[in-house]
């Protein structure tokens, strides 16, 4: 509810008193060093419903806390997903993963997001492909309640490490394997923004001496749970583009990085090979770069490290 109607006073005195309080956000957002502090205080002003939640929710803002995490959601690929404290947020950039996995997905496919935090890339995928299963699933249990909650009815959310809690009658089934693993070198982690690092749990972010460990363990077992034509999506950072290449290919996948410049998102693919009568287009198996744009919508918002 907007900050000018916790009071019944003039509408002249209210517009004052919500100019008063909305530039008072706006300086408190801008000395803890929020970027975008007008956006940023709107949201919160709307979030508010009396001036002590407001306090609180800019003070919690000002101390480093995430502001998807302050606000208890995040847009995600035009959708609204909670957000729990302690859960990773789902970046801007990964919406260019979800709009190629919806590109390659047949109708009513069987999507599986792995590493599925909040399981805002699932849901996405599977409302964009009409999806016909869609199974999420996580180690941190956080991310797990959060998931279910966005998930719903839509499909089933399970708690484990990687493949380790599917159904095995999934295995040779899987059209579309999502899997945001966590691409940061060790030694990076440090140096990632304090909301990341402090508020984010470290198994979403670090993925081991070179990035990529996580990476190679999915890789290593996604031919046997994607369906002939199926592929695999991660994303990895653009100095990690020729390893991760390599390690797709050594899995046995047909890789295919895809980059849009607008979002720095650096997208690979890696696709099993086809059936009889079941060749995708993404399966070319040459490891070329393909450059792509990224929606008006999503290339002119703020875009998250």
């Amino acid at each position: 509810m907007p900050v000018h109607s916790f009071r019944s006073v003039s509408s002249a005195s209210a517009s004052a008193s919500s100019s008063s309080f909305f530039a008072d956000t706006v300086v408190a957002l801008r000395r803890a060093g929020c970027v975008f502090a007008e956006d940023e205080a709107r949201l919160l002003h709307q979030a508010a419903a009396s001036p002590g939640e407001l306090s609180s929710l800019v003070e919690r803002r000002a101390a480093g806390l995430p502001l998807e995490h302050v606000l208890g959601w995040a847009d995600f690929h035009g959708r609204r997903f909670a957000v729990d404290t302690g859960v990773f947020v789902p970046r801007r950039r990964t919406e260019f993963l979800v709009a190629q996995a919806a590109a390659l997905a047949p109708r009513r496919a069987v999507v599986v997001d792995l590493c599925c935090g909040s399981g805002a890339l699932g849901v996405a995928l599977a409302a964009a492909a009409e999806a016909a299963e869609l199974h999420a699933c996580d180690v941190e249990p956080a991310a797990v309640r959060c998931a279910r909650r966005n998930v719903g009815d839509l499909g089933r959310v399970y708690e484990g490490d990687l493949f380790g809690p599917l159904p095995v009658g999934l295995r040779g089934r899987v059209d579309v394997l999502l899997a945001n693993v966590p691409y940061v070198p060790t030694e990076d982690v440090e140096l990632l923004p304090a909301e990341a690092r402090i508020h984010e749990p470290r198994v979403a972010l670090d993925g081991g001496g070179d990035g990529l460990d996580v990476m190679r363990r999915v890789a290593a077992e996604a031919p046997r749970w994607l369906a002939p034509g199926g592929s695999l999506l991660v994303e990895a950072s653009e100095r990690q583009r020729d390893t991760a290449v390599e390690v797709l290919r050594a899995a046995g996948l047909l890789p295919r990085v895809l980059v849009c410049e607008e979002l720095y998102a650096t997208v690979l693919v890696g696709t099993a090979k086809a059936g009889a009568g079941r060749v995708r287009a993404a399966a070319a198996g040459t490891g070329e770069t393909v450059v792509a744009t990224a929606t008006a919508a999503a290339a002119n918002a703020p875009v998250q490290d």
